[in-house]
């Protein structure tokens, strides 16, 4: 079962608990009201029929009130744990949807899309689903929020048109982490494994410098000056890099410069997009 399924069997046994609940609520006082009734009947019945046995009729009917009140009590439970059980259940889906942008996308598609995929496709679903698509041919990697604030769209509306593209096989998504990334199904295998792993911290800092330093680049302690780090770490950080074919030496002497690959420049002006677009959207 896959996430979008789960959260719909999960939402669908927490409305019937609650609403078994409710009924069971409003329908056991009525349940109980007939069950006193019988049981006084009863009583008089026993009395009227035996006097002999006076005293040990007034015995019986105190047992059975005892064990009706017992009964009474366990029944009214089940009706307000299923009612609270439920709603926590809900309650959960909601914090989780606030807290995981991940999750937000997943409770989307499962509530809001089967209700707006009833309406009518218009030509307005048309040209949205054409800015969506345009915006990701722009923003490759963008996160769902991002998109959405970025083509001022509601949630349910967002999370319908994506999860319909995808569907037609036209938008690939990714987690990333709690939030959920988005890209045309378009893109190339090398530039689509640079989006899904994107350079970041130390190494994406340094290649921020080399970037800065154009085709002369810098060496290694001049690196280390501008960004306040060890020796060791900017070592191994500059072997993973080399490795990746990031960055590569300016020069064949033994402690050359270091500058951006063809690779590193596109994947250095990929992450300065993807940033962009994050922070005006």
């Amino acid at each position: 079962m896959d996430g979008v399924s789960a959260v719909r069997f999960y939402t669908l046994v927490s409305v019937l608990a609650i609403v078994s609940g409710v009924w069971m609520i409003n329908e056991i006082p009525q349940a109980v009201i007939v069950q006193d009734e019988m049981e006084s009947f009863a009583e008089l019945d026993t009395v009227s029929a035996s006097d002999e046995e006076e005293s040990g009729s007034d015995d019986s009917p105190e047992m059975r009130n005892d064990g009706g009140e017992e009964s009474s009590e366990s029944t009214k439970n089940i009706p307000t744990g299923l009612v609270a059980g439920g709603g926590a259940a809900l309650g959960s889906l909601a914090v989780g949807s606030i807290l995981f942008e991940a999750m937000r996308v997943t409770v989307l598609i499962a509530l809001a899309t089967p209700l707006l995929a009833r309406m009518k496709v218009n030509r307005e679903d048309m040209l949205t689903r054409g800015r969506v698509l345009g915006y990701l041919e722009a923003n490759a990697g963008i996160h769902f929020s991002a998109l959405r604030d970025a083509l001022g769209l509601a949630n349910g509306v967002t999370a319908y048109h994506l999860h319909t593209l995808e569907g037609h096989g036209e938008v690939i998504s990714w987690r990333d982490g709690k939030l959920r990334r988005y890209a045309v199904s378009s893109l190339s295998k090398e530039k689509l494994s640079r989006i899904r792993n994107p350079i970041a911290g130390t190494r994406l800092a340094i290649l921020e410098v080399l970037g800065d330093s154009g085709q002369i680049g810098l060496n290694g302690s001049e690196i280390r000056k501008k960004l306040q780090i060890s020796r060791q770490l900017l070592s191994h950080h500059l072997n993973e890099l080399k490795s990746a074919n990031l960055v590569e030496a300016a020069s064949d002497s033994r402690r050359p410069n270091w500058r951006l690959s063809s690779i590193g420049l596109t994947t250095l002006s990929s992450s300065r997009e993807l940033a962009r677009s994050e922070a005006t959207g």
